[in-house]
């Protein structure tokens, strides 16, 4: 908000409007709600917001029982660039997502059923699949102390050398509703939210949206207290400075 030509009144009602749905909006409507003249200064206003809900979720480490999988999320590129990519690797269209979910596991003390509950999420763009990669995710985002739960990919073997206690899961269609629950999930949501609403991300602003989508989903319980929590994330780095 320093050094902006926008007034304290329209910055408010931004935060209002970007925790106001579960899923979001276009930038066009976000544009449309504000009366904006220009569409980059609601564009830029927008990422601004998503990369306040970036730097309060960074604050977190995931602990506890932790499930990891990654995503590969559509990206999109220039059309000279996509007819290139066409004669290469279809996974060059596509970005990796890392996923990471607290995970509790819960008993029905009538039924004796078996289920978990959900705490944080985590998700960060990787630079590549390689265990360099998943490693350093790893490393800045969960515990040191915590239980991991992965499939059994290659990229994973080294994780049990970083963490508490690692446990590789067969993966397969029946996992997507036991021990990977959770992050099958959030990325099922996240790829409906990227296409339903923004229909194709451009990996420099990726991780912008996984951002937004990360915060809302950690404080999915919040309802009308998540406007003042995103003010307070908004002003806290200033308070910190002043203090």
């Amino acid at each position: 908000m320093e050094s902006s030509n926008l007034s304290l009144h329209t910055w408010f009602i931004a935060f209002l409007l970007m925790s106001a749905t579960k899923k979001g909006f276009s930038c066009l409507e976000f544009q449309r709600q504000l009366g904006l003249k220009r569409y980059q200064t609601a564009f830029s206003l927008m990422h601004k917001i998503r990369a306040v809900m970036g730097k309060r979720d960074s604050l977190y480490l995931l602990k506890g029982m932790v499930e990891y999988d990654e995503a590969y999320v559509e990206k999109a590129t220039r059309k000279r660039v996509q007819e290139q990519l066409k004669r290469g690797k279809g996974s060059q269209k596509q970005a990796i997502v890392a996923v990471a979910s607290e995970s509790t596991p819960l008993e029905d003390p009538e039924s004796g059923k078996k289920g978990s509950h959900c705490g944080f999420f985590k998700l960060k763009v990787l630079k590549d699949s390689t265990s360099d990669s998943v490693e350093q995710f790893v490393e800045n985002n969960i515990d040191s102390s915590s239980v991991l739960f992965t499939d059994k990919n290659t990229a994973y073997v080294d994780l049990e050398k970083m963490i508490e206690e690692h446990i590789k899961v067969k993966s397969s269609k029946d996992s997507a509703n036991g021990t990977l629950n959770w992050v099958h999930t959030a990325i099922s949501n996240l790829k409906k939210n990227l296409l339903g609403i923004y229909h194709m991300v451009s990996e420099k602003y990726l991780q912008n949206y996984l951002d937004e989508f990360a915060y809302k989903l950690n404080r999915r319980y919040f309802g009308e207290k998540l406007f003042n929590r995103l003010v307070i994330a908004a002003v806290y780095p200033y308070v910190q400075h002043y203090e």
